[in-house]
């Protein structure tokens, strides 16, 4: 693979990057979500992790529970049981080894470039069929709002077959010390395929004219705001106004809370944004038949939340659900709040 050895990529060791001869095993193919796919054919051949996390993805359970015109489903996923209890405190992220650096991958793990600041990985230990870890080359914190624009890059080049989502440092991200998203197979979550019924039947919208449409949504258990564009920089500004109207209102010190699912189709973007309360429900903390161990991110959010504990996904009703969404999302006042301001800022 001829490569543009600066910036970033001068930190990476070549021998992490699958080269051209080794993807044509499995295409012939150049653009970049296809080539992501065979990089996961060549990892689960040769690498004994994701050959085992996606062989056990193919027999976790699914449950669907049915709300007011749209699904959620519930996913017992054992392999998620890291990512789900990670200890997040700074304390803990400080003393273990950043496992998204290069320096830290594994032996086995090969990787594609994208641009020269960004890697792509398989991620072991999946939720979706196809399932990868978008971590930058450097180790810069988890935060967005230096970052969107990239965002918006990879899901161009990806949207072919997957959609992106970002998990703020306090909202879902098991490494918030690295700057990261993640990808995953298009139509998984319930939010890909149900988003315009959702728009149609309990969208408002905030701001629309010929380039750019803005809707909030209040009554899909999780509240978020979302941007439809073929233009990058109408969407970039939208971002920011959003950014800053979210971040008056947020108790965060880090940034303002919020989980991102972002994806490229038919020459648009489309950004969803769930602004959130809360890390994590009262139940992850409870002891005993009261404790519920699920930590919601981007793919909770979007319709598919992971119940690593079987007992859990046994257990688990549309009522916890429904708890469970409520304290995490930002409350009614304050969403009621958020969308007065940004009307009234692009009015």
């Amino acid at each position: 693979m001829s490569l543009k050895r600066d910036k970033g990529l001068m930190e990476v060791n070549s021998n992490i990057f699958l080269s051209d001869e080794e993807l044509k095993k499995y295409t012939n193919e150049e653009d970049l979500a296809t080539k992501a796919g065979s990089l996961l054919l060549q990892q689960k051949e040769t690498w004994s992790l994701p050959q085992k996390g996606f062989s056990d993805l193919e027999t976790v359970e699914v449950k669907e529970l049915e709300f007011d015109g749209f699904k959620v489903k519930v996913q017992f996923n054992p392999g998620r049981i890291t990512s789900s209890a990670a200890k997040v405190d700074a304390k803990t992220i400080k003393e273990r080894k950043c496992f998204l650096c290069p320096a830290h991958l594994p032996k086995e793990q090969k990787a594609l470039p994208f641009g020269s600041d960004y890697l792509i990985l398989v991620n072991p230990f999946p939720i979706f069929p196809e399932h990868f870890t978008l971590p930058k080359i450097a180790h810069v914190d988890q935060l967005i709002k230096d970052n969107f624009d990239d965002m918006l890059n990879f899901a161009k080049a990806l949207g072919k077959h997957y959609v992106l989502f970002y998990n703020g440092p306090k909202c879902g991200a098991s490494a918030p010390d690295h700057m990261h998203y993640q990808a995953g197979s298009r139509n998984f979550m319930p939010i890909d395929y149900e988003y315009d019924s959702i728009i149609e039947k309990y969208g408002k919208a905030i701001h629309t004219n010929d380039n750019v449409n803005v809707y909030a949504v209040d009554k899909y258990l999780r509240n978020f705001i979302s941007i439809e564009s073929s233009d990058k920089l109408e969407i970039l500004n939208v971002f920011n106004v959003f950014y800053e109207a979210f971040n008056k209102v947020s108790n965060s010190e880090i940034e303002p809370m919020m989980n991102i699912i972002t994806s490229y189709q038919d020459n648009k973007w489309r950004v969803i944004i769930f602004p959130r309360e809360n890390h994590r429900p009262t139940q992850f903390f409870e002891e005993g038949d009261k404790r519920i161990l699920l930590s919601p991110a981007s793919v909770d959010m979007g319709g598919v939340c992971i119940t690593p504990l079987e007992e859990d996904f046994k257990k688990i009703t549309k009522e916890d659900i429904a708890d469970i969404f409520r304290q995490i999302s930002v409350s009614k006042e304050k969403f009621e709040y958020l969308v007065k301001t940004l009307t009234d800022l692009f009015e």
